[in-house]
């Protein structure tokens, strides 16, 4: 059963609240928040990716990363957050495996406004609207509230014995990714459907590539956790999920499982449950922890940081064009239609080649077409059919560059080349990566404007079929099917605009 039968069938409706906790690792920072260790922590060899101030040793102190916080601004800006004068650093206290010292160094607003951004809401851009399952999009809400972005450390990483035959499980720790830089952005329930969940934490890496602050291709750079209630009930918060499509999954299944406990009468508690990905289940790990539990208070080893003005005018300055502000100037500027321009904006990679094809040739409404069109379309058949490498994603799949897509609509806008012998081309042209130009001159396949080798085509077609002449006095349909006759003998390299007046004139002679 597909995800919209699922969710017809549950009949999920505003009693379902979903609030959503997303982590970012900023993965394309150099080093560690708090330390010289490298932030690309996953080619090293366990454990090797370490130092005494991530590890947490006795007598060291952290250095806060100044570009992290830069970082953490972009994104705070991004999702409307206000930004406070100052923000500080506080001790997270609790024990597991994967915190080298026992707390963690993080954010938190109840003494004081400490969170690097909060009260926020964002907009997005959403899939097109004439797809089905889309209709969610403002049905809910124009905007995703935003209680708090925070900046802080992600712990280490636990990995767990799969054989649980064995007598003696166990896990192993690799520390490598402990300190390494970290923004979670906490949602308010804002969420209805499953499908929602999805289709913002889609649309939120795209916002986080526009940024430039994280590569999502690399394994656990985003992760979310989600909160799951119904009716005003007890909050479930949902771990351990590694994907958005098991996000999507998860939802389900917890939604499912909380409804029937409300139907046997039975209280959901609040508590942490794991996502087992394997049965497809969420699996119960620890009573949900208080506030108070976590011991928090203020990091003595980092002082208050003052942000001011001037830092946040000057982050404001350098933010790169958003996924909405791209999406208004295709609209508008490049009169793109609102269809073709979610498309190009849903995804960076996509709308940076259509901006360099751009350059190559100033057309963006033909040349928008052919990368939605008939790139777009291409890559998804090889995707489909499984002819690539699972690991290659995207325009990788395909040897094609902007100049290529560039060449092709320049040469069907000129008239060079009708759409269907410009087809043939361009899919010539990305199996083999060579230029359409050059195709073109190795097939001598041109349009034909000459009017001697046209006309001499006509007369042969006239010569063969004399009635043609009588019939076209009473029926004026008789040009286009001389001229599909030409199209058919040149396979569609004439002109069509030439041979039109020039049949017009034969007819008229004879």
């Amino acid at each position: 059963m597909d995800s919209k039968d699922m969710n017809n069938r549950m009949k999920m409706g505003p009693e379902l609240k979903i609030g959503l906790e997303i982590h970012c690792q900023l993965t394309n920072l150099q080093t560690k928040l708090f330390c010289d260790c490298l932030s690309n922590y996953r080619n090293s060899p366990p454990n090797e990716n370490t130092c005494p101030i991530c590890l947490g040793l006795p007598g060291t102190l952290p250095l806060l990363n100044k570009r992290a916080v830069e970082f953490a601004s972009m994104i705070c800006m991004a999702f409307n957050c206000s930004i406070p004068e100052k923000i500080s650093f506080y001790r997270k206290n609790y024990f597991y495996p994967d915190l080298p010292k026992n707390y963690q160094t993080t954010q938190y607003n109840s003494y004081e406004l400490s969170s690097i951004g909060y009260e926020g809401f964002i907009e997005f851009v959403g899939e097109s609207k004439s797809k089905p399952d889309a209709s969610w999009e403002r049905s809910e809400r124009n905007n995703i509230r935003i209680t708090r972005v925070q900046l802080e450390e992600d712990p280490g990483k636990i990995t767990y014995d799969e054989d649980k035959s064995a007598a003696n499980n166990y896990s192993l720790i690799d520390y490598n990714r402990a300190g390494v830089s970290l923004v979670e952005i906490v949602t308010e329930p804002d969420f209805s459907s499953p499908i929602a969940v999805r289709t913002f934490l889609n649309e939120i890496v795209n916002l986080f590539e526009y940024l430039g602050v994280t590569d999502p291709s690399l394994e656990g750079s985003v992760r979310c956790d989600v909160n799951v209630s119904i009716g005003g009930g007890k909050k479930v918060e949902i771990k351990n999920i590694s994907s958005f499509k098991e996000v999507e999954k998860s939802i389900y299944y917890e939604t499912t499982r909380q409804k029937t406990l409300i139907m046997h009468d039975i209280d959901v508690r609040p508590e942490t449950r794991h996502w087992d990905e394997k049965r497809k289940v969420t699996v119960a790990a620890r009573s949900k922890e208080e506030e108070e539990e976590y011991r928090y208070f203020p990091e003595p080893d980092i002082p208050k940081i003052i942000l001011g003005n001037k830092f946040v005018s000057r982050v404001r300055t350098s933010m790169p064009e958003l996924p909405l502000e791209r999406l208004k100037r295709y609209i508008e500027v490049c009169k793109i239609t609102e269809h073709t321009a979610k498309i190009l904006v849903n995804d960076k990679r996509i709308s940076d080649f259509f901006e360099e094809s751009l350059s190559c040739y100033n057309s963006p409404i033909e040349i928008s077409n052919w990368i939605v069109n008939e790139l777009l379309t291409k890559i998804n058949e090889k995707d489909r059919q499984g002819l690539t490498n699972h690991n290659v994603r995207g325009l990788d799949i395909l040897s094609v560059s902007p100049s290529q897509v560039a060449e092709i609509a320049k040469l069907v806008e000129v008239k060079s080349l009708n759409r269907t012998i410009a087809r043939e081309i361009f899919d010539k042209s990305l199996d083999s990566g060579t230029s359409p130009l050059k195709i073109i001159d190795n097939l001598e396949i041109e349009k034909i404007s000459d009017e001697g080798p046209i006309i001499k085509i006509i007369q042969d077609i006239l010569k063969s079929q004399p009635q043609l002449i009588e019939q076209s006095r009473s029926n004026p349909n008789v040009i286009n099917y001389v001229l599909g006759l030409i199209m058919k003998e040149t396979k569609g390299r004439v002109n069509p605009q030439i041979a039109l007046n020039l049949i017009k004139e034969s007819l008229e002679d004879n």
